[in-house]
């Protein structure tokens, strides 16, 4: 969770705070500042590859990104980028991204992932770095192409991969063929369904999200209500040109996504409520209709110290005065951003009703 305010920001209540450069907070020795952002659209996954890697949305929105500001790619400090699911031929996506950018060979760049809030690590890591002096000017962001998550073959077609480089005659080798059971061949491990689910307790996502709803009996009429109102209300500010941010991608061969393509203008809560569970089926609640979508997309801020704005004449969009981490059960997971925010808020003597925006 990391707290940020238009600039200037509102005054800190918290008692017992020190005043200081960073707020009143003794824990932020230094003003960090949002300089710039802009993101991709986000492309809905559709029963295969989509037409960008991980790498070509960073770079197209990093590019547009770093083509209007008054200083030069090779003058940030560090480049460092979120991603959960890193293809293998683009582990560290970070560094590829400076080199692609034209930083130079010196600019370093780095890749963090922490799940889901790969992204808002990278921005964690970029605030101790500015923090600490080590760095003045960084962009840092996440991004992902699920799309892409590789299917992976299951144990036993490994073991018999294996087994199969062992034979050393002609004779061995057939003989080893013919123990393969096409079963192992053709039923791959879905790679993106494999990160999904908890490692310690065997659950995927959605079925957390199932416990939650369980827990605090949201039931599946207010579920799709809530999904549908945030069409409708992304498809009202699409057209109130809210979303200035995006950069437009253009594949290959040409072709345009200017806008996120998993808006749905016309979705209902009637038409939702036809969608069968997809977790904890028959009886759940979370269906492909009121979770998030399996996305492809890019997001990067600009973050800046006084100095870098003071020798560039920024002009910062607000400045970033907090962050907090915090763990849980992780069969509870959508509890994390509560945990986290509680903190922050009693640091600064806040309530829930003083604040204009949850993100």
């Amino acid at each position: 969770m990391i707290a940020f305010f238009t600039n200037p920001p509102p005054p800190l209540r918290g008692r017992g705070i020190p005043p200081g450069e960073g707020g009143g907070l003794p824990w932020i020795a230094k003003t960090i500042y949002v300089v710039d952002g802009a993101r991709t659209p986000f492309l809905k996954a559709r029963n295969g590859s989509g037409p960008f890697a991980a790498s070509d949305l960073a770079t197209q929105a990093g590019r547009a990104l770093l083509l209007r500001q008054p200083f030069l790619p090779s003058d940030l400090d560090e480049v460092i980028l979120g991603c959960a699911a890193a293809s293998p031929d683009e582990t560290n996506i970070g560094r590829m991204l400076a080199l692609r950018l034209g930083c130079g060979n010196k600019v370093p760049g780095w890749t963090v992932m922490r799940n889901c809030a790969s992204g808002m690590q990278a921005l964690d890591s970029a605030i101790a770095n500015i923090q600490c002096g080590r760095s003045q000017l960084v962009l840092a962001g996440g991004v992902d192409a699920l799309s892409r998550a590789p299917l992976l073959y299951s144990d036993t077609m490994v073991r018999w991969f294996a087994g199969m480089m062992q034979m050393k005659t002609m004779v061995q080798k057939a003989g080893h063929f013919l123990k393969l059971k096409p079963s192992a061949l053709l039923a791959p491990v879905i790679g993106l369904l494999k990160g999904l689910t908890d490692p310690v307790n065997g659950m995927l996502m959605g079925q957390t999200a199932e416990n939650l709803a369980w827990r605090f009996g949201i039931n599946r009429r207010e579920m799709d209500e809530f999904s549908s109102r945030s069409h409708l209300r992304a498809t009202a500010a699409r057209k109130a040109g809210a979303f200035a941010e995006i950069i437009p991608l253009v594949d290959g061969s040409g072709k345009v996504y200017a806008e996120d393509d998993g808006v749905r203008e016309d979705s209902s809560a009637d038409g939702l409520a036809k969608l069968r569970p997809v977790f904890d089926k028959p009886y759940g609640n979370v269906t492909a209709g009121n979770s998030s979508q399996v996305t492809d997309g890019a997001a990067l801020l600009l973050l800046a110290s006084q100095e870098a704005v003071d020798k560039w004449n920024l002009k910062p969009l607000g400045k970033i005065v907090d962050s907090q981490w915090s763990g849980l059960d992780p069969a509870q997971m959508g509890l994390g951003p509560v945990y986290a925010a509680t903190p922050i808020l009693q640091r600064h003597g806040l309530g829930l009703n003083d604040l204009d925006l949850w993100n």
